[in-house]
């Protein structure tokens, strides 16, 4: 029987991609993406727990969050958990844990001091990549309710 490996976030980025280009016309953009989540204690005290996820994209999606997110953009991102391995220069094993985002959507407004140009919230939008799927935009109208229970 095969597995699901599938991953679901939205969050705010903790800095500005770092992007790289590498051999041929390879683009690899690394973003650090902070999720949070508030509950109540035991004693009645607001609790806020934030965790940081380290994402990858690949191609397209690295040009396009190269070119319109920004420290604190707000993103949705659909992808995988990948592991990678290797050996420190001590010859400890080390392993990290990563998401290789297969679609993002910009959510919200345009991070400060950014431009919009005529197209650019759809491009931001829709990341044109073969294995990226566009996610599509819900709203709920009131009266429009089609939800099971």
């Amino acid at each position: 029987m095969a597995g699901v490996n599938k991953v679901i976030l939205l969050g705010h980025l903790g800095a500005d991609p770092e992007v790289k280009y590498l051999e041929g016309d390879k683009v690899v953009a690394n973003l650090s993406l902070a999720t949070s989540e508030a509950y109540q204690d035991r004693n009645g005290n607001r609790v806020e727990q934030t965790e940081w996820h380290d994402l990858e994209l690949w191609d397209q999606q690295a040009k396009v969050a190269e070119k319109y997110l920004k420290k604190g953009s707000q993103i949705y991102v659909e992808g995988k958990i990948k592991s990678d391995k290797w050996t420190d220069e001590q010859g400890q094993n080390r392993k990290r844990m990563k998401i290789r985002v297969l679609s993002f959507t910009m959510v919200g407004g345009k991070p400060e001091g950014m431009s919009t140009a005529p197209g650019a919230a759809n491009a931001a939008q829709s990341p044109a990549s073969s294995t990226s799927a566009s996610v599509p935009a819900m709203s709920l109208e009131e009266g429009d309710d089609d939800l099971p229970f």
